[in-house]
């Protein structure tokens, strides 16, 4: 009996773990942390690096990412019943209560601000809490009145890098704007080809995300291309304060020229399988991006 007992509290221990993973959005939290980390490490060039300070901050945005995503959850528990990829969250199938969402919450926002305000510095305490409610209050709810949801939610979605250069530097400059503008217009395309390839699921919950009201039109993968073109010109960035061309810059302007190929595509074509290889293009972007930032 008592050896059936553990193994009934081991299996709760780790539904309840999967839970607060699924709350958390752990996977798509570890790309955020990642972007942060690194802009910390860049930022760390310029000064001594600090380990303690590193693992400080990697935790303190972790939490506070965690907190956002879980609020985002929250806010979009009914919404999410009606969705295909969000059904089977913890809040819509009741695996999970509000009142534990609403604990995890205030325990990750509470725990991440603070670690960064007092263990970091208080500019980066400051930007993730405005990186929280933009995201948690204003960019989540605004998600059911307007596309221009997408602007919004591209502001936090863009700060981690910044974040990681301001904790390492407590600095914020021309560097650290450009780190944040690389990201801000790299979130467009990603997020209007997934908008594009879930739009009619979607739609079941209210939600318009693509940037034009005709929904799926030339008009939107227009846009979406006219952001990916935005990206060549920030790629040279770091050439111009240089004074020539960094092999990081060359490797960013290559990936820029073949992210607006695929985009060019997607707007001439506009079939679902244009729009997946843009959003599997974007990540493969993100990830050259930050790459790019060490040569």
């Amino acid at each position: 009996m008592t050896k059936i007992r553990s193994i009934s509290t081991k299996i709760n221990i780790q539904a309840r773990l999967a839970n607060y993973a699924a709350l958390s959005k752990f996977r798509l939290s570890s790309f955020v942390v990642l972007s942060s980390a690194i802009g910390f490490i860049i930022g760390s060039q310029s000064v001594s690096f600090d380990w303690i300070k590193f693992l400080l901050f990697t935790a303190g945005g972790t939490l506070v990412t965690f907190a956002s995503n879980a609020i985002n959850q929250l806010i979009e528990k009914d919404s999410d019943k009606f969705m295909t990829r969000t059904q089977s969250r913890p809040l819509p199938t009741s695996a999970m209560t509000q009142m534990d969402a609403v604990l995890f919450i205030g325990v990750t926002a509470l725990a991440g601000i603070l670690t960064l305000t007092f263990a970091v510095n208080a500019m980066a305490g400051l930007l993730s809490a405005l990186s929280l409610i933009i995201y948690g209050f204003i960019y989540t709810p605004l998600k059911k009145v307007s596309s221009i949801a997408v602007f919004v939610g591209a502001i936090p979605g863009a700060l981690p890098p910044l974040l990681g250069y301001v904790a390492a530097t407590n600095e914020l400059n021309h560097y650290a704007f450009w780190l944040f503008l690389v990201q801000f217009f790299w979130q467009f395309p990603h997020f209007w080809a997934i908008a594009w390839l879930s739009y009619e699921d979607y739609l079941k919950a209210n939600i318009m995300l693509l940037p034009s009201r005709d929904g799926k039109s030339k008009v939107s993968a227009f846009i979406t291309l006219i952001y990916t073109v935005v990206l060549i010109p920030l790629s040279l960035y770091p050439a111009y304060l240089k004074g020539y061309m960094t092999v990081g810059s060359g490797i960013l302007l290559l990936a820029s020229i073949g992210f607006t190929y695929l985009a060019f595509e997607f707007y001439r074509k506009c079939e679902d399988k244009d729009a997946r290889k843009l959003m599997f293009g974007s990540f493969i972007y993100l990830l050259v991006f930050l790459i790019s930032l060490f040569f």
